[in-house]
């Protein structure tokens, strides 16, 4: 098994496919010019599972698929494959545009539950924030993975004055549908202009649902990133995941692996290790991995304080989040 100093056994692997990404969201990708990592300095396929059969060979029971957006990698359907013959679970976090055509391939490899990155139900809106015009696509496939049997779970990052007020609106949608909407707190990376008055918490987000809806919380996992509740006559749930105002870290379980090979051992951690060099040079990269999750910080990377209206994002060394993979 992996641990770190204080105990945490790290049982799952998150893997970033690709920081490339088919639409330009302002919370993930710095507004300057963005230029993608070259395919060379990029995990290959035999190298993204050969590091995978190494974690799950050492503990690793989940492992989620990541990007940018994972489904625009031109081999994606290759990894997806390959990874499904891994005695584990296989996740993935897309926008949901590609579905469609990757739906074969995702039921194939065994993928039972996918999360889908949806900050508006308005479809102008849609296109304000991700700069492409392709709401009703989503929408769609949403529909489609719901009509196959497949559990979605949809992230909603909530931003005051942006789509706070649309709460209700998710949480309606869950009324005749199986899903989970998972209301995420604006986290701050860099080149996301993160401002603590951007940031609408757990207990703001409570209360809008509160006010139209009886909300009664459901006992969840022991690692679980989100905290769940249940409406009375819903067919679907939602949760919060309150990484600024009430965080996970106590139980947290999560190792992160980038496009380019890179582990992190905390979303916000300062520092890295290079798996896919040591790889390539045919080093023994276990000792790497353990030594990196050993030195895990107790919280938030070692960088976030406790107190979010107090951090300064400008000072906060670590990459945009479209180049961690979330």
């Amino acid at each position: 098994m992996i641990a770190d100093s204080f105990g945490r056994i790290h049982d799952y692997l998150r893997i970033s496919l690709t920081d490339n990404c088919n639409f330009r969201c302002f919370y993930c990708m710095p507004e300057e010019e963005y230029d993608f990592t070259p395919a060379s300095r990029l995990m290959q396929t035999d190298e993204i599972i050969k590091l995978a059969e190494i974690f799950v060979a050492n503990g690793v029971k989940k492992i989620r698929l990541t990007g940018g957006e994972p489904l625009v990698r031109k081999d994606a359907a290759q990894i997806i494959a390959a990874l499904g013959k891994l005695p584990v679970e296989l996740v993935i976090t897309t926008n949901g545009t590609r579905i469609a055509e990757m739906l074969p391939v995702l039921k194939e490899a065994g993928i039972q539950t996918i999360n889908i990155s949806l900050d508006t139900l308005q479809p102008e809106k849609f296109f304000m924030i991700t700069r492409r015009d392709v709401f009703h696509q989503v929408r769609s496939n949403i529909e489609l993975l719901l009509q196959h049997k497949i559990k979605v779970k949809v992230n909603m990052v909530v931003m005051k004055g942006l789509n706070d007020n649309e709460i209700t609106d998710f949480i309606s949608w869950t009324k005749h549908n199986p899903i989970q909407i998972r209301f995420i707190e604006f986290m701050p990376f860099s080149g996301n202009k993160w401002r603590s008055n951007k940031m609408f918490s757990l207990d703001e987000i409570l209360a809008v649902i509160a006010k139209d809806f009886s909300v009664l919380p459901v006992k969840g996992e022991a690692h679980d990133t989100a905290k769940s509740f249940m409406i009375p006559g819903h067919e679907g749930s939602f949760a919060i995941i309150s990484t600024m105002t009430n965080p996970f870290c106590d139980t947290c379980n999560r190792m992160r692996l980038t496009a380019d090979g890179k582990l992190k051992n905390c979303l916000f951690s300062d520092s890295e290790t290079d798996l896919l060099t040591a790889l390539r040079k045919n080093e023994d990269v276990l000792p790497l991995i353990q030594s990196a999750i050993w030195s895990k910080k107790k919280a938030l990377g070692g960088q976030l304080a406790a107190d979010f209206e107090k951090i300064d994002a400008t000072t906060i060394q670590n990459r945009s989040m479209i180049t961690i993979g979330g």
